[in-house]
């Protein structure tokens, strides 16, 4: 008999230290690994039936992406459970796998949560374990110089040395590509990446990245700015663990005050921000000890988890209206800029910096002294309106050689149809005058900016097979803000179209001399224009071969394809054979 009991006994702890974390067996020092964090969910999801543990497409780096899901009603179909009016809470965790506090606290609450029977009724949770598998592989304990633990973690670049945090427009990783299934497939209202800051130093322990509230949906931003946050940094303070706003300062010191983030669609808040679904990036600090960082996010996630609870049934009509206004929603803001005139009062609590010799060059360099903490009053500017506002089309028409775009529209379950036969349709097309391109690359692209249009109308020919794609979607915001070309994170910033900018016809110059002679004395209009050029413009009346190039690139001989966006916007609803 006491035999069995010692079987018993042991069986016990065995199982109780098959629940304990990696971080926890550590003595809270060390973080997760991907294999450990994978078996540690496969054995809770066979261990509690509201857990499962789901694998979908892949990575760069060859393994699958997870995501655990805890649904109270055991039911695991994100169709069936938005019919059931059940609210969706997605984790995302190791994008950047040096920042790993959240797949730790993860791992954790879910334990604590199904141990304990307290799943939400009304939320179901969705928790990537480990979204950047390929750099929680390089593992050291030096890529994040400035960052106070854990032992080993990760490294920022996947295999292909992308930034995962800017990828969710262009999609350079099959990384991005299965977050977009996961997040397209179970639809969030609320989206949590989970952070850790880099700058100033300063007394707290977590710092809070929302959606920035200007530019999400009117309904959406009401209830964040005067709901969920409050909610959120009344709960965290309660819990020992007050917030403030991420820290990003306008000078050397949060002193000189700090700005809102703006967050592009490269980001995966600003991503998810155009599919109405409210986003967070919480970033801990990175010079506090790993146990209270992972403490917080905890707590953090916590904290989310209830709120959602508690407002289950509202956050869902909100996103519900959200996509109903969107859908019907004429104008869109492309770009956003800070206004500096509206700033805001805070209370922080930082610490007092000074100046003293550098050990290494000797000069004068900044510290803090945390023996000197103090309370003080800010400067906070978050307020950002738009810098360009376009009329949305009543559909774009994509030839179907773009495939890589058609592909990320239906991704992002965009609606599109296919002309059945070849048509003539007019269209207003853009034309590429101007714009800037990076002298370096930024995550593997030659990323443009500053773009400058010239419209025109044009009856263009299409041909069956080539994409229609109307404007009256609750994904209306994804389809206008890759489409349109000014556009901060649009399709062409990111190098999709760059072969339209080639010229690929030309001419040579001593045999379209006789040809340009003739067109001018055929064309008076054409003659006109070159001499008022030639009036106006000293260095182009100097140059030759600038004059015959004008006189070329005015005539039937100039490509009319040369700059030409192929993305044409349809302004007239005309009747279209589609299938």
């Amino acid at each position: 008999m006491r035999n069995f009991f010692m079987l018993g006994l042991i069986l016990l702890t065995l199982h109780a230290w098959s629940q304990e974390t990696s971080f926890e067996k550590s003595g809270k020092t060390e973080t997760a690994t991907y294999d450990a964090a994978i078996s540690y969910y496969q054995h809770l999801a066979k261990s509690y039936p509201k857990a499962r543990l789901l694998s979908y497409g892949a990575t760069d780096f060859g393994k699958p992406l997870h995501l655990l899901v805890l649904s109270n009603s055991q039911v695991f179909d994100p169709a069936s459970l938005r019919k059931s009016k059940k609210s969706i809470l997605l984790i995302n965790n190791g994008i950047h796998p040096g920042e790993p506090e959240g797949i730790d606290a993860s791992m954790m609450l879910a334990r604590d949560l199904l141990k304990a029977d307290k799943l939400p009724k009304d939320v179901v949770i969705c928790i990537i374990p480990l979204y950047n598998i390929d750099g929680s592989f390089n593992r050291t304990a030096t890529s994040r110089a400035n960052q106070n633990g854990p032992v080993a973690y990760g490294f920022r670049g996947n295999s292909k040395n992308l930034d995962l945090n800017r990828d969710f427009i262009k999609t350079d990783s099959k990384n991005s590509a299965t977050f977009q299934h996961i997040f397209n497939t179970w639809q969030p209202e609320i989206f949590v990446d989970t952070h850790t800051s880099n700058g100033a130093d300063y007394q707290y322990v977590m710092t809070l990245i929302p959606t920035q509230k200007d530019k999400l949906n009117a309904i959406l931003s009401g209830y964040l700015t005067q709901t969920l946050v409050p909610g959120l940094y009344a709960a965290m303070d309660k819990k020992g663990y007050p917030m403030i706003p991420y820290v990003n300062s306008i000078g050397e010191t949060p002193e000189t005050g700090i700005t809102g983030f703006i967050e592009s669609p490269r980001y995966s808040t600003g991503y998810t921000t155009l599919h109405n679904t409210i986003g967070f990036m919480p970033e801990t600090h990175m010079l506090k000890s790993y146990q209270l960082r992972v403490d917080a996010t905890y707590k953090l996630l916590q904290s989310y988890i209830n709120i959602v609870q508690r407002d289950s049934r509202l956050i869902i009509a909100n996103k519900q209206k959200a996509d109903e206004d969107v859908a019907k929603q004429m104008a869109f803001p492309l770009d956003w800029k800070l206004n500096k005139s509206e700033v805001n009062d805070i209370s922080f609590k930082g610490y007092e910096d000074g100046q003293k010799p550098s050990a290494v060059s000797g000069a004068d360099r900044l510290y803090y002294d945390r023996t000197k903490p103090y309370t003080k009053t800010i400067k906070e500017w978050n307020k950002f309106e738009p810098g360009i506002i376009i009329q949305k089309p009543v559909a774009y028409i994509i030839p179907k050689a773009w495939d890589k775009v058609t592909d990320l529209l239906r991704l992002n379950h965009v609606k599109m149809f296919e002309l059945k036969t070849d048509s003539k349709i007019p269209v207003e097309s853009y034309y590429i005058s101007d714009l800037k391109t990076g002298s370096r690359p930024y995550e593997g692209h030659y990323l443009h900016s500053g773009v400058k249009l010239s419209p025109t109308l044009q009856t263009l020919q299409y041909y069956a097979g080539d994409i229609v794609v109307y404007v009256n979607q609750s994904t209306n915001r994804y389809i206008v803000e890759t489409l349109e070309p000014q556009a901060t994170d649009s399709f062409f910033n990111w190098n999709f179209f760059d072969s339209i900018l080639d010229q690929k016809e030309h001419y040579s110059a001593y045999v379209f001399e006789d040809t340009a002679a003739q067109l001018l004395q055929n064309n008076p209009g054409l003659k006109t224009r070159l001499e008022a050029k030639k009036s106006t413009d000293k260095e182009f009346a100097g140059n030759a071969a600038a004059q015959l190039d004008f006189v070329y690139k005015n005539s039937d001989y100039y490509e009319k394809t040369h700059n030409r966006y192929p993305v044409a916007r349809l302004l007239t609803d005309v009747k279209l054979d589609l299938k």
